[in-house]
């Protein structure tokens, strides 16, 4: 820091500038080249012009609270791949989760986590070239203002609606359909949905509203809400198993959280991305353990084996993975860390 004396001096010869300046009009270039004005007074005379207007170097800016566009963009041979952001919702995960009290708290406070557990809503749409696949829609209206916000992501991505040739959809839970209806009507007006049959037959079911649970009741009704008008339409394909849909994807069964849950392969190029759906629901939880199932699995012993089988081959075969309640953007690999353990290891960024 300068002392009194060399600030004098620095201001005495602003101050002669400023007088010189006055003198003679416009500073005039020097022998060298530039305008007649020593290095520090230059620099003292730039300092002055900030620090004497406080309100250009503090000026109040609101807060935005809000987060960029969500969606992100991959390349996967020759196909493009975009995780689109439906949103966030809290999930109670005492709840929730399904396993050893004891354990499960150690594992929730060791990844720092509470009770109240943050989940992404991921869906991703997938450009072959000659389709344009939406997988999942989102939660829509259905969940609360955390969520309903895969349209809007999806035309910041750079798409429209109408563009979405077919829909395929890993089960026919809220969170997953929601987003099929936008204000009455089908929010993808020129695509058709592919569901495996068994899913379609068991949440469309009236005799099997009526027998479920006072609780599960509004999974059913989410249900025919969202699907019915592309039923009617002509718009719904049932598949049965494991089946090739188009060029480059193709379903393959994970039966357990759902009777018709299903997963979806997409290669290009020699590259692979298995999309889970609902595989996983809290991964800090679920990878360490996969024996931990979920409150909402229909089938708890099947969820658990999907795991089990899921982590394993991803981790063994080294392809990545697309999880919908997996944070934002949900894609990642596995890799396994013990005989029955192992760890999500998200993708790295990439800028474009």
């Amino acid at each position: 820091m300068a002392d009194g004396a060399e600030m004098s001096t620095w201001r005495v010869e602003v101050e002669q500038w400023f007088d010189e300046a006055k003198a003679v009009g416009p500073v005039r270039p020097s022998k060298r080249g530039g305008p007649s004005l020593t290095r520090r007074a230059f620099l003292l005379a730039g300092s002055m012009c900030v620090c004497c207007q406080p309100g250009l170097a503090s000026a109040d800016a609101p807060m935005v609270k809000r987060q960029a566009p969500g969606f992100y963009r991959l390349t996967l041979g020759d196909f493009e791949v975009t995780s689109l952001s439906d949103g966030t919702n809290m999930l109670p995960a005492r709840k929730l989760l399904q396993g050893n009290p004891t354990r499960l708290e150690e594992m929730l406070k060791r990844n720092y986590l509470g009770d109240l557990v943050e989940t992404s809503h991921n869906s991703f749409l997938v450009n072959t070239g000659a389709k344009l696949i939406l997988v999942d829609a989102g939660a829509g209206s259905l969940l609360g203002p955390g969520t309903g916000h895969l349209l809007d992501n999806l035309r910041a991505s750079g798409y429209q609606p109408e563009q979405v040739d077919e829909i395929y959809l890993t089960h026919l839970h809220a969170d997953h359909i929601g987003g099929l209806m936008a204000e009455g009507q089908r929010a993808f007006p020129n695509a058709i949905m592919r569901v495996d049959k068994r899913e379609v037959e068991f949440w469309l079911s009236d005799a099997n509203m009526r027998a479920a649970p006072e609780e599960a009741k509004r999974f059913f009704q989410a249900a025919t809400i969202s699907i019915t008008p592309y039923q009617r339409a002509g718009k719904l394909i049932v598949f049965e198993g494991n089946t090739a849909l188009v060029a480059g994807v193709r379903a393959q069964t994970a039966y357990g959280h759902t009777p018709g849950h299903t997963m979806y392969m997409v290669e290009s190029g020699g590259e692979k991305l298995l999309l889970w759906g609902d595989v996983v629901h809290v991964a800090a939880i679920q990878f360490e353990d996969p024996t931990v199932t979920i409150r909402y699995d229909v089938n708890p012993s099947e969820a658990e084996h999907v795991h089990e089988l899921a982590f394993a081959q991803a981790a063994g075969n080294g392809y990545m993975i697309g999880g919908a309640h997996i944070s934002f953007p949900g894609l990642g690999h596995v890799r396994r860390d013990g005989a029955t353990t192992y760890t999500y290891v998200p993708l790295n960024y990439s800028f474009g």
